[in-house]
């Protein structure tokens, strides 16, 4: 399939999400003895995700990595678990993206798109197809993030 059949680019990783029991432990790996940066909080009950965002890198090349733990352990979705909970990426056009993948039978997550913790509209593919949208991530959960206008920009090729 070439790429001018597609009407949306992922441009890159937006972030990587990582679960424990206690998010206490993350931090302490991740910004204490790794150095990064915090940058902000999210926490949803919905969710069950009581979360630190840190940062990496800067400008276009910014990563965003969410440190979370459930709120509640024994509820779903289990942030914890797997410890890799998802990644992010950027993409250029969220909604062509969810309406082309979804015509060839990829798998979303309930919830459709809406507003993320970072305040960007995301939607996740499911890691498992279904027999209705039978194409999944393999087991692994992707949001895909809309990637604002200056990003869309600073990552095309001329």
């Amino acid at each position: 399939m070439s790429n001018e059949d597609r009407p949306f680019r992922i441009l890159g990783v937006q972030q990587i999400a990582v679960g424990a029991p206690d998010k206490a432990k993350l931090r302490h790996f991740w910004i204490d003895l790794m150095g990064l940066e915090p940058h902000g909080t999210f926490r949803s009950e919905r969710e069950n995700v009581d979360e630190d965002i840190v940062t990496v890198g800067h400008g276009a090349a910014q990563v965003e990595l969410d440190l979370m733990q459930p709120i509640d352990a024994d509820k779903k979705p289990r942030v914890h678990d797997p410890a890799l909970n998802h990644i992010g990426l950027w993409v250029d056009d969220l909604r062509a993206a969810v309406e082309w993948l979804g015509a060839r039978g990829v798998r979303f997550t309930p919830g459709g798109i809406r507003r993320g913790a970072a305040g960007h509209d995301v939607c996740f593919i499911h890691p498992r197809g279904s027999d209705d949208a039978p194409i999944g991530a393999e087991g692994v959960l992707v949001e895909l993030v809309q990637a604002p206008a200056e990003l869309v920009r600073a990552l095309t090729p001329p």
